[in-house]
């Protein structure tokens, strides 16, 4: 039977199993949708809707995946975000006669979204693993926003590249958070399996 220090507690290791593994089928589906869209832009504004809903409605399910696995206080700007986002994807798919105008409006809003909680939850202490990722992606997802929502996209095959592009960009980085991911919950795996020694703290002092 091992001793424990006095004045210490083992902290639980939070329950993200399978959650890393659920950021980066969602990176890969965000990055082979958004190939899609880059590549091929020249479908019917119909299509084009469709297609940047159902990426939207993605980043929204990678938002509350990633509350999961953050500390309870960022919890709600995650949670927050990606119910926003969900509920854009779903306007986008249900109401196809929108214009290119109000299409490129709703995509620069979700990128403004996806912004300010990626710069939330980061400048706040959360993400330690790839903060400076998280950092630079928030503030890319926010300018890119900004402009997008200022200056607005008459052509349908100009909108779907930017958002096809965007959308590659956010796919390689939810891929690399659900690794960072995946690594973090090793690390606090194997601290709580090979705990320190009650003798190693008294050795330090």
């Amino acid at each position: 039977m091992q001793l424990q220090e006095p004045g210490t507690e083992r902290q639980p290791v939070p329950d993200v199993i399978g959650a890393w593994q659920t950021l980066v089928i969602v990176g890969v589906v965000t990055l082979i949708l958004g190939l899609i869209v880059a590549f091929h832009p020249s479908g019917s504004l119909n299509v084009i809707a469709v297609l940047i809903g159902l990426l939207v409605i993605i980043s929204g399910i990678f938002h509350l995946v990633r509350m999961f696995g953050s500390a309870e206080s960022h919890r709600v700007w995650m949670g927050i975000s990606g119910l926003l986002l969900i509920v854009l994807g779903v306007i986008l798919i249900r109401h196809l006669h929108l214009t290119v105008a109000l299409i490129g409006l709703i995509i620069g809003i979700s990128w403004i979204i996806q912004g300010v909680s990626a710069l939330a939850v980061s400048l706040s202490g959360g993400g330690e693993d790839g903060r400076g990722w998280w950092i630079f992606f928030g503030i890319v997802s926010l300018l890119g926003g900004i402009i997008i929502t200022v200056v607005p996209v008459k052509s349908v095959t100009v909108l779907a590249v930017l958002a096809g592009i965007w959308f590659i960009v956010e796919g390689i980085f939810e891929i690399i958070g659900g690794l960072m991911l995946r690594s973090a919950s090793r690390k606090s795996q194997l601290t709580v399996v090979n705990p320190p020694r009650a003798g190693e703290g008294a050795a330090t002092l």
